[in-house]
């Protein structure tokens, strides 16, 4: 029965994440079909007239980083991205971005998404999601003491604390699903448990689903998962 739930509860989670998703990217698109060239152009050099820095100078050539602190984004779907830029963006003087950084200040994405118009984001996102992940700059499991433990709340969750699977949203093989949830196979582990942890502080408040399964981890649980799902393929 509990078992069942637990489905229920995931399956939930991939419908009411995938409606969210779609319903901004169809908010965002509504202007010109996204063009991946123009979206390389601006990824790569910027466009100082508007004060946006070129993206590589923090993501890395076609979103494959070398910092841990910041992500690798090649391949990472499309409407995912966009979501996340406009998440970077206050909607007004008086309302915080629902992604913030570490006790609630805003993170330093937000300066550059809240220069990029609708059409840019859509330009970007489309650049990056045509890109592949190179093996040699992809991040691996490195912690042979938590692998065990990573690989069963991966695999299984935590029951006891509803703690559901996160293969059942991120995919057995950390791929994710597209327009919902992130790959994570290959992301660096010190940014995925910083987004766990800021998932549980509500720091990073734009999944309600993700804030709830954090904030029954431990610190020792989102450590072990996060380096487990690093050296997933």
């Amino acid at each position: 029965m509990k078992r069942v739930l637990s489905r229920i509860v995931v399956a939930s989670g991939v419908l009411l994440g995938s409606s969210v998703v779609s319903l901004v990217h169809a908010a965002d698109a509504a202007g010109a079909k996204p063009d991946a060239a123009k979206g390389e152009q601006l990824y790569l050099n910027g466009d100082l007239a508007r004060g946006i820095l070129a993206c590589a100078s923090c993501h890395g050539e076609a979103g494959n980083s070398t910092i841990p602190a910041n992500p690798n984004l090649s391949g990472q779907p499309h409407e995912y991205i966009v979501k996340q830029l406009i998440d970077f963006t206050p909607k007004d003087d008086k309302t915080p971005p629902a992604r913030r950084g570490p006790g609630g200040a805003n993170s330093v994405m937000t300066a550059f998404a809240t220069a990029l118009t609708a059409e840019d984001r859509q330009n970007v996102a489309l650049y990056l999601a045509t890109q592949q992940l190179k093996p040699e700059t992809a991040a691996n499991a490195t912690n042979e003491a938590t692998m065990e433990r990573g690989q069963h709340i991966w695999r299984g969750g935590l029951p006891d604390r509803k703690v559901p699977a996160c293969a059942g949203c991120h995919s057995p093989n950390g791929a994710g699903i597209p327009g919902a949830y992130p790959r994570l196979s290959g992301q660096f582990p010190a940014y995925i448990a910083e987004q766990l942890k800021l998932f549980r502080s509500g720091d990073r408040a734009n999944n309600t689903i993700m804030h709830d399964i954090a904030d029954r981890m431990s610190d020792a649980d989102i450590a072990a998962v996060a380096d487990y799902a690093a050296g997933l393929r």
